[in-house]
């Protein structure tokens, strides 16, 4: 098992690729919290885990909250005693909206999306520097490469600032073995908060720019984060993976 022994805290994992990662991990040996604000259906997943022989526990999380990160430490350390993984999953979409200069919007999507992957990233790396090492893997998404139509601007800077983030951090902290990397979804299945970018119409013109010719699949996130996530990946940091089925080659 690729995770044996390994303590992962998944924020986001009660839904989509979140619930996926959680479970694949706990597949492959992790102990796992999963985070997340949906309460029952983060019980869900810890149950489905637990049926299939794997150690989970909920934490509700709210990621722009500092003391629910510090909270959520406390708890994970209280039950585990260590922190070798973090995944940070939970992020809100910009196109559920028709004005692409909303100033609350923005303001929201930059606290979840920036300012959480930040947040998560501060206290796992003091975790993971009195334990000698970790891996930290933020989900960035093909929007912080390129500019979009029909999506808030915010949503391409907050994935642009995890990208960023991601990379600097890497810098900073090889030296205590701590790695830190992005993964970069494509056309997946729709998020909850999604608006345009959830109509058919919509979505079928996106997938002309995808040389593959499909969705991506939510399993297909997570076996790239188990990746990056495991030894197997030790001497990888500060990169990015595209799991975008080509978007980015056009």
């Amino acid at each position: 098992m690729r995770l044996a022994g390994k303590v992962a805290l998944i924020t986001g994992a009660a839904s989509g690729m979140g619930r996926a990662t959680a479970k694949l991990f706990a597949e492959h040996g992790a102990r796992v919290m999963v985070a997340d604000m949906l309460e029952a259906e983060g019980a869900q997943v810890v149950a489905e885990i637990s049926a299939n022989g794997g150690e989970a526990m909920f934490q509700r999380l709210d990621v722009p909250e500092e003391d629910q990160w510090e909270a959520a430490l406390a708890a994970i350390l209280g039950r585990w005693g260590r922190l070798d993984v973090l995944v940070q999953y939970a992020g809100i979409s910009g196109s559920n909206t028709n004005n692409l200069f909303d100033t609350a919007l923005w303001d929201r999507v930059m606290a979840v999306n920036a300012r959480g992957t930040f947040l998560g990233v501060k206290y796992a790396v003091q975790q993971m520097r009195t334990q000698g090492g970790g891996s930290i893997v933020n989900i960035s998404s093909i929007s912080g490469n390129v500019g979009q139509k029909g999506i808030h601007c915010a949503y391409n800077a907050s994935k642009a600032a995890v990208r960023l983030i991601t990379k600097s951090v890497a810098t900073q902290e090889g030296a205590a073995g701590i790695r830190l990397n992005t993964v970069h979804p494509g056309l997946l299945p729709p998020m909850r908060t999604s608006g345009i970018t959830a109509d058919p119409v919509t979505r079928a013109k996106m997938m002309e720019h995808v040389p593959l010719g499909r969705d991506g699949r939510v399993e297909e996130v997570a076996n790239a984060v188990l990746f990056l996530a495991s030894d197997e990946a030790s001497y990888i940091t500060g990169s990015e993976v595209h799991v975008d089925g080509g978007y980015l080659a056009t």
